[in-house]
């Protein structure tokens, strides 16, 4: 069975991504003794928040949309692994995840690859919906890239330490 994904479907897809990257993040810089690594989890909890409004300024205008994709054989199997596949999958293993990373870089690495699952997942949402918004697409993508090289440097930092 296909499951059809509305662009409305994919806005509030993206939205649940950055709440529980919000809740992940948050988890991690209070379970952190190290103060860079609790600045880079803080920040990227606003930032995270900042996705979140430009996501829900979307919404209204992506129920008029149908995804460009949508129709193409796989697209949607290929969204839902994705999906399936993410780090955030659901609020109770992000706080397990969390609480179960027993170092930072550890923790580090689960952010890593939470930013790199988005990244995929925002690329493929930038190239089904309406043309106007690949610029907010590009700004989201661009700043999640800069999370998981914040995420990389601060890794390094801990690791040669």
């Amino acid at each position: 069975m296909s499951i059809v994904f509305s662009g409305g479907d994919l806005i509030n897809i993206a939205i649940d991504i950055e709440r529980r990257g919000i809740m992940f993040y948050d988890i991690m810089a209070k379970s952190t003794d190290n103060e860079d690594a609790r600045a880079v989890f803080e920040g990227l909890v606003e930032m995270e928040r900042q996705h979140i409004k430009i996501f829900e300024d979307m919404l209204g205008e992506a129920d008029k949309h149908q995804p460009r994709e949508a129709s193409s054989t796989g697209y949607s199997e290929y969204l839902q692994a994705i999906l399936d596949d993410a780090v955030f999958t659901d609020d109770m293993i992000t706080s397990e995840m969390a609480t179960q990373a027993d170092s930072d870089i550890k923790a580090l690495e689960l952010g890593m690859r939470a930013e790199k699952d988005s990244i995929l997942f925002y690329y493929e949402m930038r190239d089904s919906m309406p043309r106007r918004t690949v610029t907010m697409f590009d700004r989201i993508i661009a700043e999640e890239k800069s999370h998981l090289q914040q995420l990389s440097e601060i890794k390094k930092k801990l690791a040669a330490s």
